[in-house]
């Protein structure tokens, strides 16, 4: 009899294949990729003599194009025209206007009293007075003195011609002996007498005629002296009312309303608000690049106005230049441009002088690596490493530098501070 057993019930199974090789060669695989990975590395990180975060440094790529060198300055608005008046005199101030009083040009501004002046102006008129009529009484004493002088001519003429008369009765009389000798003589002596007395008042009256001239010319001279005189004097009272010399504003009054002034004293100011400049504090070191006349760009809310630096101190304060910039109304293409409206006095902008414009240069952002290296060195990018290279650089602009030797368009370098690499040759960029 044939017992069954349980083998029908049991199902085959394949075995399995041990999977140890496949570890061994997943985990030879992962090796050989960290391998790679890690040699390059660890091959850099043993060259490097240094290393820095990428996000600590600042890149920037040598570029082609144009460079514009300029400066920028803080400018402060002050007016163009801003007249200050002076006392013209010792007196009291008495004000026609406040501060802040719109003013138009010839205006009466104040009224200074002065009677000293008034009371020279009227004793210097009395003496004008007084020449003036000196000079008629020697015009009237000069023809008095001619009329004598002409009276003396005309009897001296008579006497000459009576002396002439005899002479020639004399003559016929001693030619027929009817006189004698010595009355032919006397008769000639007679005549010669009457010419010599005639001569002397011919002459006479020409020298006395030289003198009344000068006399009436010195006469002249004094009264335009006192002429002059009495129009500065004039003037000068004039001038004790002050007048507006251009349409504007009146500044600060310098002095209280009736209060004693002295001779070129400050009273006040008229601003002109029609046209506005920028006072500027040029840095020492961009004195010598600066020149009247050059370009300049004034930024007002959100716009730029084209300007022009007019003025140069030449002196050094504070090692700082003081310099003025003026708005343009039309640059040299007849392109006419709107002066800015609403400046305020002392009013901060910011300013753009132009300096130098050149075209198709190597150039780079400008960054902190100017300082740290002089400009005679920079760290340029290859990969993760940033290798240590000789530059020269030229011109700098606000934004920009001009590289001459030792970078090519393309080129990454780092343009922020270098004092953390130390001088060192390679630097290692991590992540």
């Amino acid at each position: 009899m044939h017992i069954a057993d349980t083998s029908g019930q049991d199902t085959l199974i394949a075995p399995k294949k041990s999977r140890k090789t496949l570890y061994i060669i997943c985990t030879f695989v992962l090796i050989i990729a960290l391998a790679l990975y890690l040699i390059p590395v660890l091959t850099q990180w043993g060259n490097s003599q240094a290393s820095v975060s990428t996000e600590r440094v600042r890149i920037s790529t040598v570029k082609r194009g144009d460079l514009v060198r300029d400066l920028s300055v803080q400018g402060r608005v002050v007016a163009a025209i801003s007249p200050k008046l002076y006392s013209p005199a010792q007196g009291t101030i008495t004000f026609e206007v406040d501060a802040g009083d719109e003013v138009k040009q010839g205006q009466p501004l104040a009224t200074i009293d002065s009677p000293a002046l008034t009371s020279e102006l009227e004793q210097e008129q009395a003496v004008l007075d007084e020449v003036t009529t000196a000079l008629a009484r020697q015009k009237i004493q000069a023809k008095k003195q001619m009329l004598e002088d002409q009276k003396a001519i005309d009897i001296a003429q008579v006497a000459l011609t009576a002396a002439e008369r005899e002479k020639r009765r004399a003559d016929k009389a001693f030619k027929t002996n009817a006189i004698s000798t010595i009355d032919y003589e006397k008769a000639q002596d007679d005549l010669h007498n009457a010419k010599l007395v005639h001569q002397h008042a011919v002459d006479d009256a020409k020298l006395n005629a030289e003198s009344l001239e000068f006399e009436i010319q010195s006469r002249s001279h004094q009264l335009n002296r006192q002429r002059l005189r009495v129009a500065d004097l004039a003037r000068k009272v004039d001038e004790l009312t002050l007048l507006s010399p251009v349409n504007g504003i009146v500044g600060n009054l310098a002095v209280a309303q009736k209060n004693q002034v002295t001779q070129h004293q400050a009273i006040l100011s008229v601003v002109d608000l029609s046209e506005f400049e920028l006072e500027i504090d040029i840095p020492e070191s961009y004195a010598d690049d600066l020149a009247i006349g050059m370009a300049a760009e004034v930024e007002f809310n959100g716009n730029k106005f084209p300007a022009q630096l007019v003025t140069i101190s030449p002196e050094i304060q504070d090692n700082k230049v003081n310099g003025r910039v003026r708005f343009i109304a039309a640059s040299e293409t007849g392109t006419s441009h709107p002066s800015p409206t609403g400046l305020r006095q002392n009013q901060r902008l910011t300013t753009r002088i132009l300096m130098e414009t050149k075209d198709d240069v190597l150039y780079v952002a400008r960054g902190q690596f100017l300082q740290s290296g002089g400009g005679k060195v920079a760290y340029r990018i290859n990969g993760d490493v940033a290798y240590l290279v000789p530059i020269t650089t030229g011109s700098r602009s606000l934004s920009k530098v001009e590289i001459l030797e030792g970078l090519d368009v393309g080129d990454k370098i780092i343009v922020s501070g270098l004092e953390q690499f130390n001088g060192a040759d390679t630097v290692l960029l991590t992540q």
